[in-house]
């Protein structure tokens, strides 16, 4: 019997650890353990069963709303309000101009060094994704979860990623820095499929 319950879990502890291919188990990432047709397995955030609850105290846990400016009035638009003086970008999923603002955080301001670039992303359930390069950030600006129209840095892979849907759920995903936010309708990024090269350029 004993060996019957050490075998058992041995399995779970395999289970747990390869369930995050990000090298945590503590922390819930942005993408369900999917992946688009044709793309790498690296490629795709996985999702780390863990919960907020058991891994830390609730009080302490920043998310994405704490400190935001938000509307919550219209629903079809970004949740968070860009940044006042804030860097604009325009961002080409091939035809389609998805517009943005980027905040004055240093993840930020090292992306826009970077610019005009091309990032790679693959659309998931709530977002385009994709693995960038290594960015600075502040410890103190990782937070959970996201607002509908987010730019967001997780730091895991790193990953370079435009949520616009699934807010009210977000909060069990981690690893998260927020740089931005698109200005167009949700409407318009959420009805694109599949994966683009996408330029991002500072607007004039």
């Amino acid at each position: 019997m004993k060996k019957t319950i050490a075998l058992i879990l041995a399995g779970l502890l395999c289970v747990s650890v390869t369930a995050c291919g990000t090298g945590s188990t503590e922390v819930a990432t942005i993408q369900e353990q999917k992946q688009p047709a044709g793309e790498p397995e690296e490629a795709a955030i996985q999702e780390d069963p863990s919960d907020i609850s058991e891994t830390d105290d609730a009080s302490d846990v920043k998310v994405a709303k704490d400190g935001a400016d938000m509307q919550t009035e219209d629903k079809s638009m970004p949740t968070r309000i860009p940044m006042e003086g804030g860097t604009k970008i325009n961002m080409y999923f091939g035809d389609t101009l998805i517009t943005g603002v980027l905040n004055d955080c240093d993840t930020a301001k090292a992306l826009i060094e970077k610019l005009p670039m091309t990032q790679h992303v693959s659309r998931y359930s709530h977002d385009f994704c994709g693995v960038t390069e290594n960015l600075p950030y502040n410890e103190d600006e990782v937070h959970y979860g996201w607002l509908n129209g987010d730019i967001d840095y997780a730091i895991n892979a790193p990953y370079f990623t435009v949520l616009f849907e699934d807010e009210d759920e977000s909060e069990q995903y981690g690893d998260q820095v927020n740089i931005g936010v698109i200005t167009v309708p949700l409407g318009e990024i959420a009805a694109l499929e599949g994966s683009y090269d996408v330029r991002i350029e500072l607007a004039e």
